[in-house]
């Protein structure tokens, strides 16, 4: 069998190395309705390997640093909420699973890996075959209407998987899901069955460049170097480029700082003390942007939505509550304030109670039927008696007039935010 470099997506003639243990894997991403589950069991059966989904990362996730599952899912895939540049929440939580997934790249298990968690098994780690098993969203339509659902809830369902995978990709390299240069090998359904396809999987996998090494192990233990470093920053809230080489490290930042220098050695003493470490480097990215870099601070309000229909002073609080801390997004009217609630949960918003359309007394209504436990300041310019006794009866945090102090309403937001945890720690006790 002639022996192909990685990256190239090709046919090669199967070449079955009758008892040779190869102690390699199989990362497979998923492409709604392109005959993944029987290629899974083939791919399972012939080359004996453990099949390891996004359910089974949920579950080693919680298992080793507690949580909730339905969480995690929503991290992987729901689209980034608006205010992770805030919390952080979806770089805590895959650098989670990066860190599971790294002890089980280091285990001596062959695995048939299956699902999103397959985009965090870097291109270094040569030991696992990255395929993408694709077809044209007619072909798929057609196969999902054989498998029994109707043409609308087949197109449904693949529009939604693949926003999904979309934003999942997106998140990870600002790349699209079906990107070929994210895989080693891509095959193209066409009018293939699944056992076709596998053939053409069998004969890819079956390649010396495919076996584990000593070169695929050091980028394991890389992996894993990286993943015990962004968790260390991450908990201190920073957020940068990591790459690790044979316990060299490198930082990337792509923020402007203004003493540069001084955070240099703050990140250099935090990453000191975990073992293996050799050299530190920290530089600025290529495309060093000209904003200030920000060290989040997670004991600070980091979800609260801003809701007024004057854009120039949602525009102006919002950044002077963010120069303070307060992680703050803007919207303009009720509704679209109600559809971020349902989706984002928000803990803390700051409303308008004179809009164009829905009335700011019927937002507060709605946004306390959709989520009970969210805090609500009141913001008016022209509000009467009347109706603070109607917010503050509703469960209005407080009333604000207008034009409002900027270190009040600060600390009214960091008020209320501190009810909604104090409430959030005591349900976690009962």
């Amino acid at each position: 069998m002639k022996n192909k470099s990685r990256g190239l997506h090709t046919v090669y003639t199967i070449n079955v190395l009758s008892g040779r243990n190869h102690m390699s894997s199989i990362a497979l991403f998923p492409c709604l309705s392109t005959l993944d589950s029987g290629i899974i069991g083939e791919l399972s059966s012939i080359l004996t390997l453990k099949v390891y989904t996004d359910e089974n990362l949920f579950g080693d996730t919680v298992a080793r640093f507690g949580g909730d599952p339905e969480r995690l899912k929503k991290m992987m895939y729901s689209r980034t909420s608006v205010f992770n540049q805030f919390t952080l929440e979806k770089e805590k939580a895959v650098n989670m699973f990066r860190m599971v997934l790294a002890d089980k790249l280091a285990a001596p298990e062959q695995y048939l890996f299956h699902g999103f968690l397959t985009s965090l098994i870097p291109a270094e780690v040569t030991e696992v075959l990255r395929v993408l098993v694709v077809d044209k969203k007619e072909g798929r339509i057609d196969r999902a209407i054989k498998m029994g659902l109707s043409k609308g809830e087949a197109k449904k369902k693949i529009r939604n998987h693949d926003i999904s995978a979309f934003s999942w990709t997106d998140f990870l390299f600002a790349k699209e899901a079906y990107d070929s240069s994210l895989y080693d090998l891509v095959v193209p359904v066409e009018a293939k069955d699944h056992r076709e396809v596998t053939k053409e999987i069998l004969s890819c996998f079956h390649r010396t460049s495919v076996l584990r090494t000593p070169e695929s192990q050091s980028a394991v233990k890389d992996m894993k170097m990286v993943a015990e470093i962004e968790n260390l920053l991450l908990a201190h809230g920073h957020k940068l480029g990591i790459k690790a080489k044979e316990g060299n490290v490198t930082l990337v930042i792509q923020n402007s700082v203004l003493n540069f220098n001084g955070l240099k050695q703050d990140l250099t003493d935090l990453i000191r003390q975990i073992p293996g470490i050799k050299e530190i480097t920290i530089e600025k990215h290529k495309s060093y942007v000209e904003t200030v870099y920000r060290q989040q601070k997670f004991e600070l309000p980091s979800k609260v939505l801003f809701v007024d229909d004057e854009r120039e002073f949602v525009q102006t609080v919002s950044q002077r509550l963010i120069s303070r801390d307060v992680g703050t997004y803007g919207v303009y009217d009720g509704q679209q304030a109600l559809d971020l609630i349902a989706e984002d949960c928000p803990e803390v918003m700051v409303l308008d109670l004179k809009m164009p359309g829905l009335h700011g007394i019927e937002v507060l209504r709605q946004a306390k039927e959709i989520a009970p436990n969210i805090e609500v300041i009141i913001l008016t310019g022209h509000g009467t008696t009347k109706d603070m006794e109607e917010c503050m009866k509703l469960g209005a945090f407080a009333y604000m007039n207008k034009p409002v102090n900027i270190e009040e309403l600060s600390a009214t937001i960091k008020a209320a935010n501190d009810k909604v945890h104090a409430m959030q720690k005591k349900a976690s006790v009962a």
